[in-house]
């Protein structure tokens, strides 16, 4: 008898304490901060770009990014992605994004993902003639173990088939 009420103020000691502790505050909300984080990397990004340095280009992306382009194979890794950028920068390719970016960043502050327009310009590989075109893309970023954030996949394409830059 007084085992079996030793046992019974222990399991109402233990359901006590478990009903009085408090669950752990959830983690802080910094997606505003990730947001402005990710919109510095993009606009370093096209900064990189137009100053046609291939390993700023490439610390843009994780290790196993991968790249989706307009008439190209999915290009996986950086043992490819250093490769495909220089083929584009190869082509004077430069680019400007439009005025509106959209980015959302999860909840949990650990994925997020960006979206907008861009303007491309490069030279035709056979006639050299400067080319045009209007692009839409969508990037996917992945918050690091750093706390920095890279970008996991990224997909572009064309609006329709380019067309000569008419700009002199």
């Amino acid at each position: 008898m007084i085992r079996k009420a030793s046992s019974l103020i222990v399991c109402a000691l233990v359901l006590g304490l478990v009903a009085c502790s408090e669950a752990p505050p959830p983690p802080p909300d910094t997606r505003a901060a990730d947001e402005k984080a990710i919109r510095d990397l993009i606009a370093a990004d096209e900064k990189a770009w137009a100053a046609k340095d291939v390993d700023k280009i490439a610390s843009f992306y994780a290790d196993d990014a991968t790249v989706f382009a307009t008439d190209m194979k999915m290009i996986a890794g950086m043992a490819d992605i250093k490769p495909a950028i220089k083929g584009f920068l190869d082509t004077n390719f430069t680019f400007q994004n439009g005025p509106s970016i959209k980015v959302d960043v999860s909840k949990a502050g650990d994925m997020a993902y960006a979206q907008g327009t861009a303007t491309a310009k490069f030279s035709d590989p056979k006639t050299k003639k400067v080319m045009m075109e209007e692009q839409k893309w969508v990037t996917v970023f992945k918050k690091q173990t750093d706390g920095s954030w890279k970008a996991v996949a990224d997909i572009f394409n064309a609006d329709a088939p380019a067309m000569a830059d008419q700009a002199k």
